[in-house]
């Protein structure tokens, strides 16, 4: 069936979401804008659903939602008695009713639906379907995407999101349901009162924030803080629970950008509502200037992904992921020593994308560090691993280079509350020795040297994106680069093929990993280059790594890197 006979086919119905009814109307006679919502089913991935909200296959909308739903559903019917789910959502627009419309299907599909009463994190999702023993658990939420996004990401029983086989499943049952007449749905009303819905308690929401405090490092009694916090949620879910747990550790002196505070799925203030950029933090850096804070915190939307910027002597830096999971994997180590609570034979983890700083760090602690694959699921896996073994004491701390932390088993992703909390510990520590995050930073850096990172992102939107990016790949395995910015390539790793190519021996070696679609450039004096496509942007990511003690050269080697970069995304 073709994309104009799949738009004839939901012309034909009567459609419940009055906004899709508007879009339709809106698009009549535009065969570009038809074709662009109708070409394909937006597919169910290892992120779940992440699309532009409207009407059509191609779109997030309360039939693509419901379709999803539908697969899972027969999914976890198949594999468990008597199943139950977890289900959160963010700020985004139509994240509620896109919520909402979940619990129906599997309620209608006789699986009992736990949702939450309100916007929450997406860690305390993680920490409900655990809590509550269920077997999957779904959360609403587009991340950091721009405001027309939407998504839905889905987690297995131990709250971990699904892995690439499971996914696969879900979509293979999906796609033998009609997206009209093959899903099933119970009103919300008839859902409450025969059981089959129910709401998630308070005392649940409780119950994360005690665990995330007592993950502190530093377990003396709680006193008044002197740390001075300007904190955002950018118009997410972080307000309550990020402040709660500062508020827990002493720190009252927290003030709050006003104009991102309160949910708004259109993120007024900043349309792109991602903590890794400088000017998503504009505005709490504004209000840090006023007050002389000491940092701005920020949460992304769903609050798993918290950034900073450090007030460095009057200089607002905002140190990267990559040097945030450093600096945490350093204090908790010297604390953990310090202390007399490091564990025997301690284990770190972090993807593979993630600075090589932090396995140099480890290494001069006694610290395993584990290299997993993008994708904080990876993460959780281990930690779920050692659980299992009853050895997860063992856990100091998980973290990706894109803003996301853990340092429990409390949850299997990343938790930007329990990050913010780790931030302001450390910032609070070093602050009574009279340095900034910015300063015990320069320290590691004289230990080990400086290490580098920087990311950027190729956009490829459209229908066409993904082909575009999948036919770049494919042509950087085919004719592969020898050079970049004039800097020879020595070895080569392709994840998709589980081969680590060594071009001056010429030998071979397997990554011992699943497969991925990475290829990762080892080149001369310590430089790396590691492109990928993003699992939930039409992007293709160019990660880079530094390695040199003449800081004023880093910005040209990055820029002459990535001009390199980008002569190979045509």
């Amino acid at each position: 069936m073709n994309y104009l006979e799949t738009y004839e086919i939901w012309k034909k119905k009567q459609l419940e979401d009055p906004d899709l009814i508007a879009e339709m109307i809106e698009i009549e006679g535009n065969e570009q804008e038809i074709k662009e919502r109708f070409i394909r089913m937006l597919e169910f991935g290892t992120a779940g659903l992440r699309g532009i909200l409207g009407v059509g296959t191609n779109r997030m909308n309360i039939y693509t939602v419901a379709l999803a739903t539908q697969g899972m559903a027969d999914y976890i019917n198949e594999q468990y008695e008597n199943p139950t789910v977890a289900i959160a959502y963010d700020s985004r627009i139509k994240s509620d009713l896109f919520a909402r419309v979940t619990a129906r299907v599997f309620a209608a599909n006789g699986v009992k639906a736990y949702l939450f009463k309100e916007l929450m994190p997406t860690p305390t999702l993680s920490f409900a379907v655990r809590q509550l023993k269920c077997s999957a658990g779904i959360v609403i939420t587009a991340s950091h995407n721009p405001s027309q996004y939407n998504g839905y990401k889905a987690y297995d029983e131990e709250g971990c999101q699904l892995n690439p086989e499971a996914a696969a499943k879900v979509l293979e049952y999906a796609a033998k349901r009609d997206i009209f007449d093959g899903v099933k749905k119970m009103s919300l009303d008839e859902g409450l009162r025969t059981g089959m819905i129910e709401y998630i308690s308070d005392e649940l929401v409780d119950q994360y924030l005690h665990k995330v405090f007592s993950l502190r490092i530093n377990k003396t009694p709680v006193t008044e803080s002197s740390l001075k916090v300007v904190y955002t949620p950018l118009n997410g879910t972080g307000n309550k629970l990020v402040r709660r747990i500062l508020g827990k550790m002493g720190i009252e002196d927290i003030a709050v950008v006003r104009e991102q505070e309160r949910p708004d799925g259109k993120f007024p203030t900043c349309p792109y509502p991602n903590p890794e950029e400088k000017a998503t933090l504009q505005l709490g850096i504004e209000l840090c200037k006023k007050i002389n804070g000491d940092l701005v915190l920020a949460t992304d939307p769903d609050a798993d992904r918290v950034g900073v910027a450090v007030n460095h002597h009057g200089e607002y830096v905002l140190p990267t992921g990559n040097e945030i999971g450093v600096l945490m994997l350093d204090y908790i180590a010297k604390q953990r020593i310090a202390h007399g609570t490091m564990p025997k034979k301690p284990i770190a983890v972090k993807s593979i994308v993630s600075t090589p700083l932090a396995d140099v760090v480890a290494k001069s602690y006694g610290i395993e560090m584990v290299n997993v694959l993008t994708g904080f699921k990876y993460i959780g896996e281990q930690v779920t691993m050692l659980q299992k073994q009853g050895e997860e004491s063992r856990f100091l701390l998980g973290f990706e280079e894109s803003y996301g932390y853990l340092t429990g088993a409390h949850v299997r992703d990343k938790d930007a509350v329990n990050g913010s909390m780790i931030i302001c510990e450390m910032a609070e520590y070093y602050k009574k020795q009279g340095k900034t995050l910015i300063d015990a930073l320069d320290d590691i850096f004289a230990r080990f040297g400086v290490y580098a990172a920087r990311v950027k992102g190729y956009t490829f939107e459209g229908t066409d994106g993904m082909e575009k990016m999948a036919n770049i790949m494919k042509k950087l395995r085919s004719n592969p680069p020898t050079s970049f910015a004039g800097y020879e390539v020595l070895s080569c790793a392709d994840y998709q093929t589980s081969i680590r190519k060594d071009f001056r021996t010429g030998g071979e070696t397997k990554i011992d990993l699943p497969t991925s679609n990475v290829l990762e450039y080892n080149l001369e004096n310590n430089l790396k280059v590691i492109i990928r496509p993003s699992g939930t942007e039409p992007k293709i990511k160019v990660y880079l790594t530094i390695v040199t003690n003449d800081k004023p050269q880093i910005d040209l080697i990055a820029e002459n890197l990535f001009h390199s970069a980008q002569g190979l995304m045509a």
